[in-house]
């Protein structure tokens, strides 16, 4: 296998894609190239203006992870912030006050909006700034394409008593942020999705991929975002490269972020063999031909199965880099049988 394409959003992608470069350099995954090349495609339904600037959050952190300057402990934003804009930002009342960039990140974020404003698509702005964070390690080993340059927005409905229709709607980044996803999502909005177009080598990544993988990221807002973009379903489902997908959910449970809320909120029974058969097996119009449980969901495999997927239990924590390559390894395999 010499192409992978990785279907990411955040802290769960660009975790899984630290392990799965891992593997790649430690030749520990089963066929696979030792100079296998990975693209990456990720989400960009979170993202948001935010005193002027372009935020990216999902691009971002796959960015700054696979560049080594993430913040480890926050899984987010650049290590070894400082807040001084954002205190002097609050002490003038400017809102919101509840989205807070460090000074290093506002860096990369008038970086892209000065680039974004003299016409720059967010593709190319997006290669230019992985220059400076991927290239020195991977060359051209590992691309991250935005699933699209159209605006494209997450929003979220929720209970308003005090609103003449009982509910509001709130940017994803405030549900998340702000809100902390604490209260229950009524329903899942994606702004100018159905008008979005692929972005550049997206389609071409899935089509002349040897491997598609959809690492444990939220089926709903991440995954389930990228998916929505017109004609990406379609060459995912066409694809002749294996599609092989990692449950965020884990003993029943999300292990970190809002998948919970939200897949109920779209109908979707919250367990491991659930988002596996919402995503669906290819040979009955889904999008996957394997999919990986943890172990203590093997109980499921049975409906896995069932439902035409090669599936298997395997641990799924992504405690270290070696951990999740075995994850990545375990996906190969699945398909390789």
């Amino acid at each position: 296998m010499q192409n992978i394409t990785v279907l990411s959003g955040g802290m769960g992608g660009a975790r899984f894609l630290q392990g799965l470069l891992h593997g790649i350099s430690s030749g520990t995954l089963p066929g696979v190239a030792a100079d296998a090349r990975v693209t990456v495609v990720a989400n960009t339904a979170d993202d948001l203006w935010v005193h002027g600037l372009k935020v990216c959050p999902d691009l971002d952190t796959v960015m700054y992870t696979l560049g080594d300057g993430i913040d480890p402990e926050r899984g987010w934003g650049r290590r070894e912030e400082t807040w001084s804009v954002r205190t002097e930002l609050a002490a003038y009342g400017v809102e919101p006050t509840w989205f807070g960039l460090g000074d290093r990140d506002v860096a990369t974020h008038l970086v892209r909006t000065q680039m974004l404003e003299a016409g720059f698509p967010l593709s190319q702005v997006t290669e230019a700034l992985c220059r400076r964070w991927l290239s020195p390690t991977y060359g051209d080993g590992v691309r991250l394409l935005p699933m699209s340059d159209d605006r494209v927005e997450t929003h979220i409905a929720i209970a308003d008593p005090e609103s003449p229709s009982g509910r509001r709607v709130v940017h994803f980044q405030e549900y998340w942020v702000r809100l902390r996803a604490s209260v229950p999502a009524e329903a899942v909005l994606v702004v100018g999705l159905d008008q979005s177009t692929p972005g550049p080598g997206v389609l071409d990544a899935l089509a002349e991929a040897d491997l598609v993988l959809l690492p444990p990221s939220n089926p709903v807002v991440s995954v389930g975002t990228i998916l929505g973009v017109p004609q990406v379903r379609e060459a995912l489902a066409a694809t002749s490269a294996p599609v092989v997908g990692l449950s965020p959910i884990v003993g029943g449970s999300h292990v970190r972020g809002m998948a919970e809320q939200l897949l109920g909120t779209i109908g979707v029974e919250v367990s491991a063999a659930g988002v596996g058969l919402h995503y669906g097996a290819r040979s009955a119009g889904g999008v996957l031909d394997g999919w990986l449980v943890d172990e203590r969901d093997a109980d499921q495999l049975g409906r896995l199965h069932d439902a035409g997927l090669a599936a298997a239990a395997v641990p799924l924590m992504m405690t270290d880099p070696e951990a999740t390559a075995a994850m990545a390894a375990a996906a190969v395999g699945l398909v390789r049988r």
